[in-house]
């Protein structure tokens, strides 16, 4: 089946006053019609650069160095704003954290979804504000008609990020970016709103990138999992895979992390140390002085991805032949409640 976005060998760059940031690098990654792919890693790991990047939603000192954007069949790497108009919305769209951010605090809720599908579609104001109903409906907001008129500010946190949602999915795009949507959420409404991507991925065939740091997240929601490291995918597979056979040292640190797997009265783990400066990314693994696993390869050359299964793939020299063997640290069973 041919994929609704590629990127191939992507890499994005910014000026900053002390030089280039190299954010995103060498990055390959494909998305499949109706499928959830999540996007973990630590802060400033290049995975909203990645994903605001397909969009063009970056600043005017971000540059695509390398690679290529495909988007539906169609390369779109070079598309100047007024080619990117005509997608966002109608073909890409995107959820951020805030939805607040998103949200005109002084115009009703119903209009905001109305103004976005007559921007894209040829339809009548009456049938614009049908469709805009149909759509509160569809993300869970109660009484739509009623509160079609209402401000974001009478809204709870959960239900704001239910009408963004709803903004984005009005003009029926193919795929949507989803960037740390449930992060300000509490648990409870955490769930229902993971549930509702689900439902909606399942009436509307939608492709989604769920972008998150929250591996709890990941669990329940995707199919597919890509693990990134100082802008590069460091592991790739899908989530069973990820999180049952996981092949990278970070991904067993991501994943040593997680309150599962600390017994009563222990503290949380961590990773020690910190992400490298991307200013001056170093030559080998960008893991290795964090990686009690290093080997003396890792500081001078940079992995390629090794291919474990037809789906599964690792950065990381231990899984060449001649590494010695390591056993990994973190043993999920497909039981735990993560």
């Amino acid at each position: 089946m041919k994929p609704i976005l590629q990127l191939k060998n992507l890499s994005i760059s910014f000026d900053s006053p002390d030089g280039e940031v190299e954010a995103v690098r060498d990055v390959n990654l494909s998305l499949q019609k109706g499928e959830i792919l999540a996007i973990v890693g630590e802060s400033g790991c290049g995975k909203t650069v990645m994903s605001q990047s397909v969009l063009k939603l970056l600043p005017k000192t971000s540059r695509i160095k390398a690679g290529q954007i495909i988007v539906d069949g169609e390369d779109i790497t070079h598309y100047k704003e007024k080619k990117m108009r005509n997608l966002r919305g109608s073909v890409l769209s995107m959820i951020f954290q805030d939805p607040m951010t998103t949200l005109n605090p002084t115009i009703p809720i119903g209009k905001q979804i109305t103004e976005s599908i007559l921007k894209h579609n040829k339809v009548t104001k009456e049938e614009a504000k049908r469709r805009a109903i149909e759509m509160l409906n569809l993300v869970g907001i109660g009484d739509p008609e009623y509160r079609y008129a209402l401000q974001p500010h009478f809204f709870s946190g959960g239900m704001r990020q239910r009408c963004v949602l709803a903004i984005a999915l009005a003009s029926n795009p193919k795929i949507l970016f989803a960037d740390e949507p449930t992060t300000a959420l509490d648990v409870t409404v955490q769930a229902k709103m993971l549930d509702l991507l689900l439902d909606i991925r399942e009436k509307t065939g939608i492709s989604i990138v769920f972008i998150t740091h929250d591996l709890g997240v990941v669990a329940r929601i995707a199919d597919r999992v890509a693990v990134m490291y100082a802008g590069k995918i460091v592991e790739i597979g899908t989530a069973e895979e990820v999180f049952y056979d996981p092949r990278h040292p970070y991904t067993w640190g991501l994943l040593g992390a997680l309150p599962s797997n600390t017994k009563d009265g222990e503290n949380l783990r961590s990773i020690p140390g910190m992400p490298p400066v991307m200013l001056d990314p170093p030559p080998g693994d960008a893991f290795a002085v964090r990686n009690e696993y290093a080997l003396k390869i890792d500081y001078e050359e940079m992995p390629p991805l090794f291919p474990i299964t037809p789906t599964h793939s690792a950065a990381t020299w231990l899984l060449d032949e001649r590494a010695p063997k390591v056993t990994s640290p973190i043993s999920l069973k497909r039981s735990t409640n993560i």
